[in-house]
């Protein structure tokens, strides 16, 4: 075949980014994923917040003011609707939460993501004595539906190889890379915790954090707003609502585990009081680091071999300028901010 300008290895929500940088600047590429992306499974919310301890996202602002237009450009070229802007609530645990909550308002730092407005409760349904915080600045995403439609653009368009990577047949120069038949100038692998069986990819610098949700109907609980008490709850439609994400250092399985349903569904039964019926259990497996910067860039012994990993659990919302500054880092000699440069770990 001809020559390409890339190689992606990965479609979750990291390599559908470096896709669009592609795609907009008129570059060919190749997509190979086999399926096993965590994007798949997250909820979709997309908040700037840490709200365990109200502290802004690392770079928040920047990340949410490219992230936006971002997904609502994508939304327009792949024809669906993907970006809901629903109401995100805090419910408060205690007099105590509330007035750091208000405190936390008042920060300048904070007070475009916290609004300082206590929002009453009006619905029986939900436990919450001490009323409601409200975000600002925060969306939700619809990641099966947008993993759906671009991987059905891509095999339409002949862009996508739908297998397991497979490192033996990677060969690379100075001048090029070659993946079986494919020849291209650069390979980008945006793979999340799959690197970590990556040849290429530094050992010890990415870690594997496992997260459970579970899906349940609630047909009594007639809930439009994303509600966050110990964990989130995501309207879905039809009644349905998806809760979590568990946190468990300690496992690596992609297995579900009773400890992850019955975790939830406690948690689950101190948020709300209407009966509930669990439909699904679903398990992701999150990329972290551990000082939570992500990992982009290259190594100087790999020049044409390219890492974009280690979003964490702000994955949505850091991947769309992450994948712009990997793309001016390639093709504009554009050097990466030295937080997220993948040789801060060997300097």
């Amino acid at each position: 075949m001809d020559k390409i300008d890339y190689i992606i290895v990965g479609l979750g929500i990291a390599g559908i980014s470096i896709c669009e940088q592609l795609r907009k600047n008129n570059k060919s590429f190749v997509v190979i994923d086999a399926k096993s992306s965590a994007t798949s499974v997250a909820g979709g919310v997309v908040n700037p917040c840490v709200l365990k301890r109200f502290n802004p996202v690392w770079n928040s602002d920047s990340f949410f003011e490219y992230a936006f237009p971002f997904y609502k450009n994508l939304e327009a070229f792949i024809s669906q609707e993907i970006v809901l802007e629903t109401r995100v609530l805090k419910i408060f645990a205690s007099n105590e939460d509330q007035n750091n909550w208000i405190v936390a308002s008042d920060k300048k730092e904070l007070e475009k993501y916290l609004s300082s407005t206590i929002v009453k409760n009006d619905n029986e349904s939900i436990q919450a004595p001490f009323n409601f915080g409200e975000l600002k600045s925060t969306f939700q995403l619809n990641t099966k539906l947008l993993i759906e439609k671009y991987t059905h653009h891509l095999r339409q368009s002949k862009s996508l190889l739908e297998e397991a990577f497979d490192y033996k047949k990677l060969r690379h120069n100075k001048k090029e890379v070659t993946y079986k038949s494919i020849i291209a100038n650069k390979i980008v692998f945006a793979q999340g915790v799959s690197a970590l069986q990556n040849p290429y990819f530094p050992k010890d610098i990415l870690h594997s954090k496992k997260g459970e949700y579970i899906t349940i109907k609630a047909i009594d609980l007639k809930c439009n707003s994303v509600l966050k008490g110990k964990y989130f709850i995501i309207p879905q439609g039809n009644d349905l609502y998806k809760v979590g994400a568990t946190f468990d250092h300690k496992s690596n399985t992609h297995i579900i585990s009773e400890k992850g349903k019955n975790e939830l569904v406690g948690a689950l039964k101190k948020m709300i009081s209407v009966p509930f019926q669990m439909v699904d259990q679903e398990v992701g497996m999150r990329p972290t680091v551990l000082n939570k910067r992500p990992i982009v860039g290259n190594l100087s012994n790999f020049e044409n071999i390219y890492f974009l990993n280690g979003l964490g659990t702000h994955g949505l919302l850091m991947a769309p300028l992450l994948s712009k500054n990997l793309y001016d880092f390639m093709e504009n000699k554009v050097a990466l901010p030295s937080e997220i440069n993948i040789n801060r770990f060997f300097n």
